[in-house]
């Protein structure tokens, strides 16, 4: 698949990176040398240096021949004009990164496909959504939501009072006589292997497990991990960021009560005009005699979304300190993500690996509808559509020659989730919760088209 990547920040530079990895024909195109340099250096991938909206510059990317143009610039409207440019030079499937999400909100009534843009993507509101999933499944580390909730995956680590610890997979299902959540991916406990679990797969302590549930699995989860999912009421957020500005937007119009620390005043006096229903605090948010002079320990929910990572973890760890039950923070650098889980920080977020998700999907075969990557995991969770020509139609799960590296988490049929078994059938219109470790994606992918 030829992909031309407009843009090399650190958005346009993962997805490079990412995309290289599956052995894509990339093209980079960037006006500043220095990104480029480290991406020709460290990437086995083409790059230009060049104004991205330069016909003459997308004509040397062969952009006549490419399969999927992405623009992911710091700029907006460049994006915008860049994908119209591609579209009309012969690009078959244009992406552009936007801020400003009522974009996509009015995506249809504007009819931005009528203009060549095929997807808006923004990483900011995909991470304030992120954010609020993570607030309603609060007593989970990672969440991810298909079809609205129809399905949830939820990841987790087992402790010692987890009544399934020592058990396996087919003896812990029998605990619940209705099925309600499939575990389909394991990571022991000091390992990087990833396991797609099995009816004889054991139940470990330390393990970080992921499952995905349907209507009431949660609710049970916890019941045998020996969590409790808390209802979150009062919000504290620090960073004034365009994260920070939407999770405090979304999060009080649902009702939340909303407090969010602003260090520079001219933003913080913006943001409190903005949100009259969000009490903004102009200060330093990491000063902790600040923090418990506006009760952070009274606080149900802690997100810290500045633009410094080592701030964010910091100022988490602090909150945990004070008695924060569920804390979630923004990092650039997926090196932490392991090293955070370990130390307390229940929800990590990153820009980058959300615009990725996003847009893998299209270059995935089949009708994938969803995707996530899950975090520190080598396995992808992806949401297919089934097709009266895909293999799998028509077929029962038991008969369906699956690749032993990746599971069916579940089915959605009809807007309504199920934690399907081997004796379900699946039926053209069904959409399949896979997951699948990498090495097997191919095959997986095979069974929908």
């Amino acid at each position: 698949m030829k992909i031309i990547i407009a843009g090399a920040g650190e958005v346009g530079f993962h997805l490079a990176k990412l995309l290289s990895y599956e052995s894509q024909e990339i093209t980079l195109i960037d006006i500043d040398k220095e990104s480029l340099a480290y991406a020709d250096t460290h990437l086995d991938i083409k790059v230009i240096k060049g104004d991205t909206t330069s016909i003459s510059i997308l004509k040397e990317a062969r952009v006549n021949n490419c399969d999927l143009f992405i623009a992911v610039t710091a700029i907006e409207t460049t994006n915008i004009t860049v994908c119209v440019l591609a579209k009309q030079l012969g690009a078959k499937r244009t992406i552009a990164r936007i801020s400003n999400t009522e974009f996509i909100t009015y995506k249809d009534e504007v009819g931005f496909t009528k203009f060549g843009i095929d997807e808006l993507i923004s990483p900011e509101a995909l991470a304030a959504a992120e954010i609020k999933v993570s607030l309603k499944q609060s007593s989970f580390n990672d969440t991810y939501e298909f079809e609205g909730g129809a399905l949830t995956m939820v990841g987790l680590t087992l402790s010692r009072s987890a009544s399934f610890v020592g058990k396996t997979v087919k003896e812990a299902a029998k605990i619940f006589p209705e099925i309600h959540f499939v575990p389909i991916a394991i990571q022991r406990f000091g390992t990087q292997y990833t396991i797609i679990p099995r009816g004889n797969t054991e139940f470990k302590r330390g393990d970080n497990v992921v499952f995905v549930t349907s209507e009431g699995g949660g609710e049970e989860l916890c019941k045998l991990t020996g969590k409790s999912n808390k209802e979150i009421k009062n919000v504290m957020i620090l960073g004034g960021s365009q994260i920070g500005y939407k999770s405090a937007r979304d999060l009080s119009d649902k009702g939340f009560n909303v407090k969010l620390f602003e260090e520079d005043k001219e933003r913080a006096f913006e943001i409190a005009d903005d949100l009259p229903n969000v009490l903004v605090i102009h200060s330093d948010g990491r000063n902790v005699d600040l923090l418990d002079e506006e009760n952070i320990s009274e606080m149900d929910a802690f997100i810290a979304v500045a633009g410094n990572s080592e701030t964010n973890i910091m100022s988490c760890l602090v909150a945990k300190s004070k008695g924060v039950k569920k804390t979630v923070a923004l990092v650039e650098n997926m090196d932490y993500f392991e090293l955070s889980h370990s130390v307390g920080i229940e929800t990590l977020i990153n820009k980058k690996l959300l615009a990725a998700n996003n847009i893998f999907r299209y270059i995935r075969k089949g009708e994938v509808v969803a995707m996530t990557k899950l975090n520190n995991m080598n396995a992808e969770l992806l949401e297919f559509e089934v097709k009266p020509t895909s293999a799998i139609c028509n077929k029962h799960i038991k008969d369906i020659d699956f690749p032993r590296s990746a599971i069916i988490g579940g089915v959605i049929r009809n807007g309504l989730g199920v934690i399907a078994l081997g004796d379900f059938k699946i039926r053209e219109g069904d959409r399949v919760v896979v997951c699948s470790l990498l090495k097997s994606i191919k095959g997986v992918e095979k069974l929908f088209r």
